[in-house]
């Protein structure tokens, strides 16, 4: 399919979709009009850069004030909020299709009931007893933060925060686990000041997105398109 933009014919296959060539058109026939570029240039790479310095020059994207970011912290707080934390360990009995549910479940049993008793054994029991990897290191699963694990198991961790072993076995689609937390540790929203940067940078790409379209549609505005659809504003162009 061709495009053509002034009169210029593009092929647009080159690119994702019609408008996305008449934009590229456009932008590389404003360069050529303020001088950064030549007209015979075809090379992409400095068709390019010379767009790249066009948008540069004449696309103003103001910086946020503090209000605006101020006013974006407030009522997206939840954004800035880090996760809840569990340090846990766990021993897991898999349940396989060559070993009745029952039977696992009871080994389980009786290795959870030892360790409500004798808790120091836990990394010796998970090293011995484990179907997870993790038994080479005592069970040790580090640090878990939510959506992390599979749901049933997260519900486990996070139900009663730090609380040693827990005293009930855990069934997941995996099999049956003990599971012990050793530290909880909940979210906290991070304070403005902290956020403020990181509210700045998004603030700004919105502003900057709105601008390149308008800045765009002001071209297509004194332009004749033909076979893409692009909006138009007739709103001069800064010279």
């Amino acid at each position: 399919m061709t495009v053509t933009v002034n009169g210029i014919a593009i092929e647009a296959s080159r690119w994702p979709t019609p408008e996305v060539a008449a934009v590229r058109e456009l932008l590389r026939q404003r360069a050529v009009a303020v001088g950064i570029l030549s007209a015979d240039t075809e090379d992409d790479g400095l068709i390019g850069a010379a767009i790249e310095r066009l948008l540069a020059d004449e696309v103003t994207v103001p910086s946020p004030a503090e209000v605006e970011c101020r006013r974006y912290y407030e009522n997206h707080r939840k954004e800035f909020q880090s996760g809840d934390l569990v340090y846990a360990r766990h021993i897991l009995f898999q349940v396989t299709p060559s070993v009745p549910v029952p039977e696992i479940r009871a080994r389980a049993e009786r290795a959870l009931a030892e360790l409500l008793t004798r808790p120091d054994r836990f990394a010796e029991m998970a090293s011995e007893l484990s179907n997870c990897p993790s038994g080479k290191q005592g069970g040790n699963l580090g640090q878990i933060g939510r959506g992390e694990t599979v749901p049933e198991f997260e519900r486990a961790l996070f139900r009663l925060g730090a609380c040693g072993i827990l005293r009930e076995l855990v069934r997941t689609r995996h099999g049956f686990h003990i599971v012990a937390v050793d530290k909880s540790i909940p979210g906290e929203t991070l304070p403005f000041e902290a956020a403020r940067d990181q509210i700045a940078v998004r603030l700004r790409a919105g502003v900057e997105a709105q601008a390149l379209r308008q800045y765009v549609s002001i071209l297509a505005g004194r332009a004749k398109i033909v076979g893409a659809e692009l909006a138009r504003a007739d709103t001069p162009l800064v010279q």
